[in-house]
């Protein structure tokens, strides 16, 4: 019966079923031939849903879209180009490290993505990077927001999995930097011979040191913004939640009076973009709790060690077969809808192999966030495309040379070396 479940639900979500009716349907499937009372589920999933820490979530949303359009990333980026703008391939590199610091202040890659490339994108055209190139290198840089903290999916991890956030946020940081640095430098490798590339005139004398002044200066205020919300949450003075209600009530003053780019009209689509956003992920958020709440009562997890413990009794070749299975699943669905499936499921599984939790949430990030661009399916990857105006031939090369070269080497090294995950919660919060 699970088997018909898992195989249900995976056509359900290829053929293109909405996320929570796909799991909604593998619900009913099991409640009719498992012959459960699905009177008590019902609660079950409000219960698990009654906590105050996925009450950041709707609050990092909306200080993203706050961000967004009050012009708080162009300040941002606007910083970052003085230092590297100038050199070959560097405002590719640009565009890498403002997704970066905006994914740490939104801690969601749609959002970063909106914002970063509304901004990249035409200057990048006008540098001469092709727009299929431009799309695929933001599209994989914005998955960042979901790596380096605080990241919306790391909350839910924790949630689900029992674990403390802090420590879960600290596991993505070094993955997070790594693929950074990757990324830039594969940008530059990948344009050092571009003829169409065009670069800035250099600075005058004395111009950089005056433009660093003036710019910073303009940017305090965006700058101050993840310091605000890191700061707090890393010296343990604000809970995430706590965090992100600072951020947004921040941001609102910060767009409307110092940057000028909210007004009346614009804040009301923000709110109403988040409250509708957050009404598809409390939806989905329910449908998965029912969901994952029976798979356990069937057994799932233990079924599926078994399985794969008949494959291989190598701890290598499981995790190998594990993040295969959390690719797919970052490839067919959203990063939430992923993690709220995956985390119930494979964290009793990897455990029991002897894989520490805080380690998995590091592995489960870099799995999900390589799914979300790796084609055939890869939503962001397309969401990109479709805000630049690029066809998908154009993304793939690109595409493929960032997961080969960037990607797959910080999932191994994630996956096969824990201390590079467990190094700072274990510096910083003693976790053993």
């Amino acid at each position: 019966m699970i088997i018909g479940a898992l195989v249900l639900l995976f056509v359900t979500l290829v053929v293109g079923i909405p996320v929570p009716f796909a799991f909604l349907a593998s619900s009913v499937y099991v409640i009719v031939l498992g012959g459960y009372d699905p009177s008590f589920l019902l609660p079950y999933g409000y219960s698990k849903m009654s906590t105050i820490v996925l009450l950041a979530i709707p609050l990092f949303i909306m200080a993203g879209g706050i961000m967004e359009r009050g012009n708080i990333g162009e300040k941002l980026i606007d910083v970052v180009d003085l230092f590297v703008g100038r050199i070959r391939g560097g405002l590719g590199a640009v565009a890498v490290v403002s997704c970066a610091v905006f994914g740490s202040i939104t801690g969601s890659c749609c959002a970063t993505l909106s914002c970063i490339g509304s901004i990249m994108f035409p200057r990048l055209e006008k540098a001469g990077y092709s727009k299929g190139y431009a799309a695929a290198l933001l599209a994989n840089a914005s998955v960042l927001g979901i790596l380096i903290p605080p990241s919306a999916i790391m909350i839910l991890y924790s949630w689900v999995g029992g674990q403390s956030v802090l420590a879960c946020f600290l596991a993505t940081v070094i993955p997070g930097v790594i693929l950074t640095v990757l990324f830039a430098a594969i940008n530059m490798w990948m344009q050092r011979k571009n003829p169409d590339l065009v670069l800035a005139e250099p600075f005058a004398p004395g111009e950089f040191s005056a433009l660093v002044r003036k710019r910073t200066t303009r940017a305090l205020p965006a700058l101050f913004l993840p310091v605000l919300v890191l700061g707090g949450i890393y010296g343990g003075f604000m809970t995430p939640t706590e965090a992100a209600a600072l951020a947004t009530v921040y941001a609102v003053p910060v767009g409307f009076f110092i940057y000028k780019g909210l007004n009346g009209r614009e804040f009301l689509k923000v709110l109403v973009e988040s409250a509708t956003t957050t009404g598809v992920i409390m939806v989905m958020l329910y449908s998965v709790m029912i969901l994952s709440r029976l798979y356990i009562m069937e057994d799932l997890p233990g079924e599926l060690l078994a399985l794969l413990q008949s494959v291989t009794s190598s701890k290598v070749g499981i995790l190998l077969m594990v993040n295969v299975f959390m690719v797919v699943m970052g490839m067919l669905m959203d990063d939430v809808s992923a993690v709220m499936l995956c985390t119930p499921i494979l964290l009793p599984v990897v455990t029991a192999i002897g894989v520490h939790p805080i380690h998995f949430a590091a592995i489960l990030g870099v799995n999900l966030g390589m799914g979300n661009i790796t084609p055939p399916t890869a939503p962001v990857l397309y969401l990109s495309g479709r805000l630049n105006g690029a066809a998908v031939n154009g993304m793939l090369y690109p595409t493929l040379v960032l997961i080969c070269f960037g990607w797959l080497p910080v999932l191994l090294l994630t996956t096969f070396f824990p201390d590079l995950s467990l190094l700072l919660p274990r510096m910083i919060l003693g976790i053993r």
